[in-house]
């Protein structure tokens, strides 16, 4: 039986997918997880249950002295993992991608920089060091702008600023936000860019031995212009012309070839407009929360059991051209309390729609960008075409209705 290591962030949507997967193909599963390290102990967990994913060398170390046995492979679940998956690859000797290649994909600001060498498209940028005042970047660049924080995923950390005042109160927001999330926040400073226009999209891939094989390639409907940047939509078959589609596929292998990366999934997102193809990112690991549910159909298995079978080494099966699928994240209107959802009956009636999925949990604080990276939950669809795919998601969402109590900030006496 082969066994894998399978990094599973505590907050991860699909820890169960990528278990339920295992259990199909007969992959034995060791789990690592990052609970905490000060509390496990106390719990009787094991060490690599509260692994320091942020830390990878130290986390890397504690995984070698306590696993016993071989490993046919080691997996992240979600980007938090990708690089200590990495690192103990090149350690173990296994299959996997060089550690610098992954942690410049993760940082946003080495990224913009690789691409800067290249003849890839992309925004122009500047760096903006902790405590730099950010007005000494517009003779640099011109608005609107967007601020980054440099290592945040899931528009987290992502704000659109249309002038002085905007990019003044952004920065302000994006370095208190990545102070929240990142240990190493003071150091690494934030990213301002120009904001590309035009529509989004979405490649979802698999590399083997650096040959680029596209999954999908999604669209997404509803404009991301700011001034935050919540994703909602994922559609595919695109709508994109096959020309366009070619020229997405040439970009993203490109940037692979040109980041070092050589194995594994990959999730990549661009813009499209009349000047070109604009690469925003390109991720080690396959796309996040349940979204690769709806490739279920097309791959013929599901994504994560897809993912398994390639990094053991087993055959993969091909692709089944079929109907028009969607997802639709579902957005969260404003922070607060999540008390339950109304029409649920109604929307999973919906002609079209295959399941609707919802995430959070009564008691919840829920956050929408650019402070919190969750959603709601998700609805799936599956269609003749995607813009009936598309439709669908649309008409249940509007028959949902969700209690989102206030917060009431404890006052001392």
């Amino acid at each position: 039986m082969k066994r894998v290591l399978l990094l599973l962030p505590t907050t991860s949507y699909r820890n169960d997918d990528f278990r339920d997967a295992a259990r199909k193909i007969g992959i034995e599963i060791v789990a690592a997880t990052n609970y905490c390290h000060k509390l496990a102990p106390d719990w009787g967990m094991a060490p690599i249950m509260s692994l320091q994913f942020d830390q990878p060398h130290a986390a890397a170390d504690t995984v070698l002295s306590s696993i016993a046995g071989a490993l046919d492979g080691v997996l992240a679940v979600d980007d938090a993992g990708v690089e200590l998956a990495a690192l103990l690859c090149e350690r173990l000797g296994l299959s996997g991608n060089p550690p610098a290649a992954v942690r410049l994909l993760r940082d946003k600001q080495l990224f913009r920089d690789l691409l800067a060498g290249s003849n890839i498209k992309h925004p122009q940028f500047r760096p903006l060091p902790t405590g730099t005042d950010p007005h000494s970047l517009l003779p640099d660049l011109s608005f609107p702008l967007v601020v980054k924080a440099r290592r945040l995923s899931g528009s987290c950390g992502v704000i659109r600023a249309d002038n002085a005042d905007e990019l003044a109160e952004a920065v302000s927001r994006v370095r208190a936000i990545q102070a929240r999330s990142d240990r190493d926040a003071a150091e690494l400073g934030i990213v301002v860019e120009e904001f590309i226009p035009g529509m989004e999209f979405a490649l979802e891939g698999i590399l083997t031995e650096g040959e680029l094989t596209t999954l999908a390639l999604f669209d997404k409907p509803d404009p991301l212009d700011g001034p935050y940047f919540e994703e909602t939509l994922y559609v595919t078959p695109s709508r994109l012309s096959p020309a366009v589609q070619g020229q997405i596929e040439d970009t993203v292998t490109a940037a692979c070839r040109a980041a070092g990366l050589v194995t594994g999934p990959i999730h990549a997102e661009m813009r499209v407009n009349a000047e070109g193809v604009w690469l925003l990112e390109v991720a080690s690991r396959s796309i996040g929360g349940l979204c690769g549910r709806m490739l279920r159909h097309s791959l013929g298995i599901s994504l994560e059991e897809l993912i398994l079978r390639h990094l053991v080494g087993e055959p993969l099966p091909n692709a089944v051209a079929g109907d028009a699928a969607g997802v639709m994240m579902i957005p969260i209107p404003r922070r607060g309390i999540y008390d339950g959802v109304h029409g649920l009956d109604a929307a999973q009636a919906v002609p079209g729609v295959t399941g609707v999925n919802i995430t959070a949990e009564k008691g919840q604080i829920v956050s929408p960008p650019p402070a919190g990276s969750s959603y709601l939950g998700f609805i799936f669809s599956r269609a003749t075409n995607p813009a009936e795919a598309e439709a669908a998601l649309r008409v249940a969402h509007q028959c949902l209705r969700f209690d989102i109590r206030t917060e009431f900030t404890a006052v001392a006496r």
